[in-house]
């Protein structure tokens, strides 16, 4: 009989079949990927990216929507030329501009708190609920209940302060010195609960050891809060101020049901006189001008923080 012998596979081989078996499951992860990622591709690409590019095209044109595509006429960079001369689109960009002061001030205010709830207070989830309301609440309503507070004659506010003793309170919303201040002081009371509760969220995450090894070295709470706290909270400052000034940039409803950009276009901003601009005067190429205009502003701010981020931001 002939002796049985096995059959023996080559390293060669074995390194092969590995390789082979690795390139496979690569393949497969990859198609997983594509897989999950694809609705949010092509999501962002109809709703987003494509709108984009119309919008781009549009605001070469002289276009007037409802007379349809056949009215369409290029006019090159005139709605651009047009915005530079523009007195009120140049208000609105102002506006804006103020607008932005209230970012800070909301962080302040909402890291303010926050150490006070973290540290000193008890029953933290009844606060954290209570400041976190007005963020969820509609903004409509929220625009209607400080109308009555802010009325110049019978609202609580300047009844207020009429028995403080104060003859001529201002006239808030009704103002033109005093509407855009109104508007940020509501800005400001509506964003404090999301803040708050991102502040609270990264000061817990602070490791207690850093405070102990400063409490040994002696340092005080302004020592601990300039060297250990806003340099652990930096990410999270950085997170809050983009998406803080970029949501002041949209800042619409609250506009609209408060003062439709008046007295004398003196809270009108950027949103909402492209929305006048499309919706009433029916200027659709204009409109798609500002909102390019608006559009590199925004990438410009955020170009602006990213490379700024590398100098004070600790990760």
């Amino acid at each position: 009989m002939e002796p049985v012998t096995k059959s023996q596979t080559s390293p060669k081989q074995k390194t092969k079949k590995k390789s082979q078996w690795t390139l496979n499951m690569q393949t497969k992860e990859t198609m997983a990927g594509y897989f999950f990622i694809g609705p949010m591709v092509i999501g962002t690409t109809i709703l987003v990216v494509l709108p984009i590019f119309a919008a781009l095209f549009v605001s070469f044109t002289d276009w007037v929507f409802i007379r349809g595509i056949d009215d369409m006429n290029f006019v090159g960079i005139s709605n651009y030329t047009r915005l530079v001369q523009d007195d009120l689109f140049i208000q609105s960009v102002r506006n804006n501009m103020w607008l932005i002061f209230a970012v800070p001030l909301t962080m302040f205010f909402s890291l303010l708190l926050a150490i006070i709830i973290n540290k000193h207070v008890y029953m933290k989830a009844f606060f954290k609920i209570t400041f976190f309301m007005p963020y969820i609440s509609s903004i409509v309503a929220i625009a209607i209940v400080f109308q009555l507070l802010f009325h110049p004659s019978y609202g609580p506010i300047n009844e207020f302060l009429m028995a403080l003793g104060i003859e001529n309170p201002p006239r808030w919303l009704a103002d033109t010195r005093w509407a855009l201040v109104s508007v940020i002081m509501i800005s400001i009371w509506v964003s404090i609960g999301f803040n708050l509760i991102i502040y609270l969220a990264a000061l817990q995450n602070i490791p207690m050891e850093m405070y102990e090894a400063a409490d040994m070295d002696g340092a005080n709470m302004l020592k601990k809060f300039w060297y250990i706290m806003l340099p652990m909270l930096s990410p999270t400052t950085f997170f809050l101020l983009i998406t803080g000034i970029i949501y002041s940039f949209k800042s619409f409803e609250l506009i609209v049901v408060l003062t439709s950009g008046g007295p004398g276009y003196s809270t009108s901003v950027i949103v909402y006189y492209l929305y006048e601009q499309a919706f009433e005067n029916l200027r659709s190429g204009y409109s798609s001008a500002i909102s390019m205009v608006l559009l590199l502003i925004l990438l410009i701010i955020t170009a602006v923080q990213w490379w700024g981020q590398k100098k004070w931001v600790n990760y």
